[in-house]
């Protein structure tokens, strides 16, 4: 294997601290064309798709990619924006938010940048920008608040897979999950009650997350265990009972049993039982997506509308409210602690020029 070095590297470069923030991706355009490659991407990742990878080529190449893109584009037409994808844009201030109030307290020692682990901007391009940039010490932070191998697990290997070609490896602290932080349970519960403000409640709240098969819990994945302990933190922090929530999850895909209870059949289910009203929270997702916008907040409501329920309504996500920058700016705090950088590098760009080093 060739390792590589950064072409921008010089021996006197000041060393930094970075911090990459990390979320699933999204198409360039909501476009079959601009899906295909991104399906397949996400699609490919043995984390995501826990199927022998010869049978799962087979389905993919030949039967999912052939019908799938056409009818995500749809979707994703229903949500972009001008700016673009709704996803890639909150993450994109979200980085920008944490810049700023990194910068304001450490200068030009830290740098911040964001990455897709599927789709742009891609995770090699930001580390070696990063790289270039002199960080030696590096924060990732994946936007998942719970711990799930295909989403964090997945982020990791990325990271890994970069790393195995670099020359120089930065220290690295990698934060998996943050389903119990007290900022994290403050921050989606307050949210709530600003809704409530303006709306007051409804007959039932529902905590919705993204689902995985339920072979992936079996086999050890601790995701469905933090999802129902963020309800529960989150419950307690509202001051609710157990029976004014409920924790359910969506967007499964495939014929294989998912974790249950699901969204879609619940909402389906709820009119008939009484619950006239309903608000729909996504405490995992950090970022107003096609997964919230779209499935939650379109697609899910007319199930309940169309089953008799009078009153629908999504709680938007943190996004990048100033509370949510708080939240993020308080686990780089967390993980940065004691680290140092050398800003003077000129002691070590001497003794490299003494063996011959050109820069």
């Amino acid at each position: 294997m060739k390792y590589t070095g950064s072409p921008k590297f010089t021996h006197s470069q000041g060393d930094k601290i970075g911090v990459l923030i990390t979320n699933l991706g999204t198409p360039d355009a909501p476009t079959k064309k601009a899906l295909k490659p991104y399906l397949k991407e996400f699609l490919s990742d043995p984390r995501v798709v826990e199927i022998p990878r010869f049978i799962w080529w087979m389905i993919l190449n030949l039967v999912i990619l052939n019908i799938r893109p056409a009818r995500s584009a749809k979707a994703y037409a229903e949500v972009w924006e001008e700016s673009g994808s709704p996803l890639l844009t909150h993450t994109k201030n979200q980085a920008e938010a944490l810049r700023k109030r990194l910068q304001d307290k450490y200068g030009q020692d830290v740098v911040v940048e964001f990455a897709m682990r599927y789709g742009n901007p891609a995770m090699a391009t930001t580390i070696d920008h990063m790289l270039q940039q002199g960080v030696r010490k590096l924060v990732v932070l994946p936007l998942y608040p719970q711990y799930c191998a295909s989403t964090t697990g997945s982020t990791f290997d990325a990271v890994a897979q970069d790393f195995q070609s670099r020359r120089w490896l930065p220290e690295l602290r990698f934060v998996n999950q943050y389903c119990d932080h007290d900022m994290y349970i403050k921050a989606v519960a307050n949210k709530i009650r600003a809704h409530w403000q303006q709306h007051a409640k409804a007959d039932k709240l529902l905590f919705s997350y993204h689902g995985i098969p339920k072979r992936y819990l079996t086999n050890g994945d601790p995701y469905h265990c933090q999802c129902h302990k963020t309800s529960r933190l989150i419950a307690q922090e509202l001051g609710i009972s157990s029976d004014e929530y409920m924790t359910t999850f969506q967007s499964r895909f495939g014929r294989e049993e998912w974790l249950k209870p699901y969204t879609d059949h619940t909402l389906q289910s709820l009119p008939e039982k009484g619950v006239k009203s309903v608000q729909v929270v996504c405490p995992g997702f950090s970022s107003d997506c096609l997964e919230t916008i779209e499935e939650i907040g379109m697609e899910n409501r007319d199930y309940f509308l169309e089953a008799g329920g009078e009153r629908y309504e999504y709680i938007a996500a943190l996004n990048s409210d100033p509370s949510h920058i708080d939240l993020l700016d308080q686990l780089v705090e967390e993980n940065i602690a004691g680290w140092r950088v050398q800003s003077d590098n000129s002691q070590r760009a001497s003794l490299a020029k003494e063996l011959g080093a050109k820069q």
